[in-house]
């Protein structure tokens, strides 16, 4: 039996507002804002993905390099990955230079974060 369960993930972020936007358009999940905490929640309410603001010091990381490691990045799933592309891209993603897979492509977030949009 599990002693929890697990409902979301923390990002640090130099934006919280533009970064939780950024993936509530992506997901199609809603935002709820505190302060310079916001989350935002899927649509059956049982999982999360919070964005606290880091007001100094913040720095991306540097994917693929290890100078500052990826510290987290999520894996999307999608049913297509040249719409996938297109969504995210115009959302504000960039597209990574290295592409080490054929069924996964790396983006990276508009506060740096990699993600990966993987077939489903």
């Amino acid at each position: 039996m599990a002693i929890a369960r697990f409902p979301g993930l923390v990002i640090d972020c130099p934006d919280a507002g533009a970064l939780a936007g950024f993936y509530a358009s992506l997901l199609g999940w809603k935002v709820k804002a505190e302060a310079d905490w916001i989350e935002i929640w899927s649509e059956d309410n049982k999982t999360c993905i919070s964005f606290q603001q880091v007001d100094a010091g913040y720095r991306a990381p540097d994917w693929p390099g290890q100078a500052v490691p990826q510290q987290m990045h999520l894996d999307l799933m999608v049913e297509d990955l040249d719409a996938g592309e297109t969504a995210a891209v115009e959302l504000g993603a960039t597209k990574a230079k290295e592409q080490p897979g054929t069924t996964f492509r790396v983006f990276l977030d508009p506060a740096g974060h990699p993600f990966c949009l993987c077939l489903s």
